[in-house]
């Protein structure tokens, strides 16, 4: 080769890989496109089962693709494409072509909204509020069909309109979504912050607190000699023979009687809601 010669390039291969996607992206819209048509033309329930069969086959990857996207946020790869899978079924059932839009427009939001549905009911971590769960069950489907109608996805007023729900309840119940999994501990932080870093510790005082709210009710109730017994034994240390010297009772009096009041004691507290 000549010095002034330019030497031969080749396209880099991300370039072409992402040309050879747009293509087979391409090819499958035209494809679904036409077996939709077709469906629609059919003279037959069986035929058009038929026809809508191969949408399904030929999109497969597409649901694929979507459960993937889920993966290891616990709940099992493979049950994640089943319900992608089925979702990609539905879409492909109920999807009407005479409304214009392209047919992943709408079947994309349909699957996304399944599989999110399968992690509200079996896969939350933490739980949101009762109303929010059933909130979002509306909330997909209405998604899934204003896609269809709009052609592009709804903005959360819309979805608030459609459903008939505040719009203060749809955007918890999106922002809900990432409830499947919390961010593990061992993870690398995104921040530089360490994710346990964060957490509180653990503080006594919620137990005394606890304890001093039980004991209140429990001593709600005692004799003016009973508290003062109480007191003289826990709080001032006093032997039994002191408390019975003050009380004017025997020493072997007052352990009879510091019995039976503890014991009545420990029977309105282990009573008490919560107690363990």
């Amino acid at each position: 080769m000549s010095a002034g010669a330019a030497p031969a390039t080749s396209a880099p291969a991300t370039h072409t890989s992402a040309t050879a996607t747009g293509d087979a992206r391409s090819r499958r819209q035209r494809e679904t496109r036409r077996l939709f048509e077709e469906a629609a033309r059919a003279g037959s329930t069986a035929e058009r089962s038929t026809l809508i069969d191969e949408v399904i086959e030929l999109n497969l990857q597409v649901a694929r693709e979507i459960a993937r996207r889920y993966h290891q946020r616990g709940i099992p790869d493979d049950d994640l494409v089943q319900v992608a899978n089925l979702a990609l079924v539905k879409a492909a059932r109920g999807f009407d072509p005479g409304r214009g839009a392209d047919f992943l427009s709408y079947a994309v939001p349909t699957i996304r909204g399944e599989i999110r549905r399968y992690f509200r009911d079996f896969g939350w971590t933490v739980r949101p509020p009762r109303s929010v769960q059933e909130a979002q069950t509306k909330i997909t489907t209405a998604q899934s069909e204003l896609y269809h109608e709009l052609g592009r996805s709804p903005r959360p007023s819309e979805i608030a309109e459609w459903v008939g729900v505040e719009l203060e309840t749809v955007e918890e119940a999106l922002a809900a979504n990432g409830c499947f999994a919390p961010t593990s501990l061992d993870a690398p932080p995104a921040d530089g912050v360490d994710p346990a870093e964060r957490l509180g510790e653990e503080d006594a005082g919620f137990d005394v607190a606890e304890a001093r709210v039980m004991l209140k009710r429990a001593l709600a109730d005692l004799t003016p000699r009973e508290r003062r017994m109480l007191e003289m034994r826990f709080f001032d240390g006093r032997t039994q023979a002191e408390i019975g010297a003050e009380i004017g009772v025997t020493q072997m009096q007052v352990s009879r009687l510091l019995n039976r009041l503890l014991a009545r004691l420990r029977e309105r507290i282990e009573g008490e809601p919560g107690a363990a």
